[in-house]
């Protein structure tokens, strides 16, 4: 069977995507042109447009196209914003946010994954501002500062370090708590401090290293 990518593109963003609330024009622009069967597994690109997870390998797992919606939405990337994702994955998100931003640098712990990403972007045309470092997140060192920060797995809380990469008047956006209910936030580094703002709930494998270790009641 063959897939009109370009119409399963319209539906996800007028049957999913928009009803979720993700109204900006600009980021329904890109997820309504960049295309996300590119940055697929090829087993799994018959769902490159459907409401689930897909599988990655490594114990990854791509995004919701409505979550990542709500990401772009919520970080109001401007064209001349620095962006530091944390989880490359598929590289579709850095995609996206490489075609709403200036610069995008994105982590990936897994060398497969960044190698497979990068290939991906440049194949698609979408990745001469996104650069990929494989590293991991929790014990990344720079002493560069973004507008955005976006971390693409959940976290029981946010690192101190994560928040100092931030400029002033920067955002994060991270899915935080414990599964399988969890809450997507957006921080802003105001000047008097953090300020969390609630977006809604989901809930997201966890960061690489950052499973919280379960706990016996007795």
């Amino acid at each position: 069977m063959t897939i009109d990518y370009n119409q399963a593109r319209e539906m996800m963003v007028e049957q999913q995507v928009r009803p979720w609330e993700v109204l900006d024009a600009r980021v329904l622009g890109v997820l309504a042109t960049l295309p996300r069967e590119k940055f697929v597994p090829e087993i799994h690109r018959a769902l490159a447009y459907a409401d689930v997870e897909i599988p990655l390998g490594h114990g990854q797992k791509m995004m919701k196209p409505v979550v990542e919606g709500r990401a772009l939405q919520a970080l109001l990337l401007q064209e001349g914003d620095e962006v530091l994702e944390i989880g490359t994955g598929g590289g579709y998100l850095a995609a996206c946010m490489g075609a709403l931003a200036r610069e995008v640098v994105s982590l990936e712990i897994h060398p497969e994954l960044a190698s497979r990403a990068r290939q991906q972007l440049d194949a698609s045309g979408y990745g001469n501002n996104v650069r990929i470092e494989t590293a991991d997140a929790l014990h990344y060192a720079t002493e560069r500062r973004f507008d955005a920060v976006c971390v693409t797995a959940a976290m029981v809380e946010t690192p101190s370090q994560f928040l100092q990469w931030l400029r002033p008047g920067g955002r994060l956006f991270v899915v935080r708590g414990h599964s399988p209910v969890m809450e997507a936030v957006l921080v802003h580094n105001d000047v008097n401090g953090p300020r969390i703002e609630s977006l809604f709930e989901t809930d997201l494998p966890y960061l690489v290293g950052a499973t919280p270790v379960p706990q016996f009641v007795f």
